[in-house]
């Protein structure tokens, strides 16, 4: 996270506003906070996520995969979070800035927004009644946490390695993490690790 500017906005005027570069930000609390450039892997991870939901989605057509899409805090009118990723089954109607009902939300993580995305993101985002599941998964280790919602619990399920099954239930989608992390250098040099003590 960069620095906050000073001007606070309710999202409709943020929505509406423009800097005048290509920055991305998100607003938190009234404030426009600037996004810096995603780290590579980041992008490898959301291209391939993406690739995997859309696929997942065909036989559903009025269901949809959105990057970088905008999420609202629920219940005010000042927080308006950027997800790395986010399935609806609401389609997107001219003009609209922002997911309606996502019932899939997914961050991936790094070091410098982890913090920020378990602490503030991911409470917000449990309390979006249609959210049945929210993805975490890591930029820099083969690791995901899906934090499922079951009646008024949330169960978090953990995958981890190259060959661990990440499996969704909002979505019908399993996928290995090694073919989410394909090309990456973090696989890259497990595969290496394990070729060299076996």
């Amino acid at each position: 996270m960069a620095e906050v500017t000073l001007k606070r906005m309710m999202i409709d005027e943020f929505l509406r506003w423009e800097d005048g570069t290509d920055t991305r930000y998100e607003l938190i609390e009234g404030h426009p906070v600037a996004m810096a450039p995603p780290m590579p892997g980041h992008g490898v991870i959301a291209v391939a996520l993406g690739a995997e939901l859309r696929a997942a989605l065909r036989p559903r057509p009025s269901c949809f995969v959105q990057a970088e899409a905008g999420i609202a805090r629920p219940e005010r009118d000042d927080t308006c979070y950027v997800a790395d990723l986010a399935v609806s089954c609401d389609p997107p109607r001219p003009g609209d800035r922002l997911i309606r009902d996502p019932m899939l939300i997914v961050e991936i993580l790094s070091p410098g927004t982890a913090v920020f995305d378990r602490q503030s993101k991911i409470p917000d985002y449990r309390r979006i009644p249609s959210v049945q599941e929210i993805l975490l998964i890591d930029s820099e280790s083969i690791f995901a946490e899906i934090l499922r919602r079951s009646g008024e619990q949330w169960i978090t399920e953990i995958v981890r390695g190259p060959d661990a099954m990440l499996s969704l239930v909002s979505i019908p989608l399993t996928v290995t993490m090694s073919e989410l992390y394909r090309g990456l250098f973090v696989l890259e040099a497990l595969t290496q690790q394990t070729a060299g003590t076996s």
